[in-house]
């Protein structure tokens, strides 16, 4: 059966989603299982050219690596590449597009990527048994809910379900846990 998949999410930036969404790739992958990873937007430097000449996120070449299959733009649709405090490049489909500041960005941009991102993770979802979605920051950020491509905006399209993770080593991971998910809609 083609098409099943998970958003790994987490309760703050750096709590471990790269590392669990490869993680469960390679697991997945030894069950025999033909996974691939995914994460709609990504926001880095470092950077990864694929095959074809698309750059990608870092993280999702890992997570490729881990899936044992070759990394494709597909994996990773939007790469944002900070240039200053107000701006970043803008990287579509492994190509970049040019520079967009936040506000810009978040004002209308980001809903217009929505159909790239969807399309992308259908063409995965149609190609691979499983398609592991990692999300960007945290899902409970309110201030961007309405133009979400990453989080809970791809996972209800895809119909996914969704994987919380936190890091303890922070401290107050319970509390963190508590505040993503209370502050999610039903």
């Amino acid at each position: 059966m083609r098409g099943g998949g998970l958003l790994v999410a987490g309760t703050t930036s750096d709590a471990g989603k790269s590392v669990v969404t490869a993680g469960i790739c390679r697991w997945l992958v030894r069950r025999g299982v033909k996974v691939a990873p995914f994460k709609a937007q990504n926001m880095s430097l470092n950077s990864f050219v694929t095959r074809e000449g698309a750059e990608i996120g870092r993280a999702q070449a890992m997570q490729a690596q881990a899936a044992r299959v070759e990394p494709t733009a597909l994996m990773n649709p939007v790469l944002l590449k900070p240039g200053s405090d107000r701006s970043s490049q803008v990287v579509l489909m492994g190509k970049p597009v040019g520079e967009m500041s936040a506000r810009g960005y978040h004002g209308g941009r980001q809903e217009a990527l929505l159909g790239t991102v969807t399309d992308c993770l259908e063409e995965l979802r149609s190609t691979y048994d499983a398609v592991i979605c990692e999300g960007a920051g945290s899902p409970a950020e309110i201030n961007l809910r309405r133009t979400d491509i990453v989080n809970m905006g791809i996972a209800r399209a895809a119909r996914f379900p969704v994987l919380v993770v936190g890091d303890i080593d922070r401290g107050g991971v319970f509390a963190s846990f508590f505040g993503t998910t209370a502050l999610l809609s039903a």
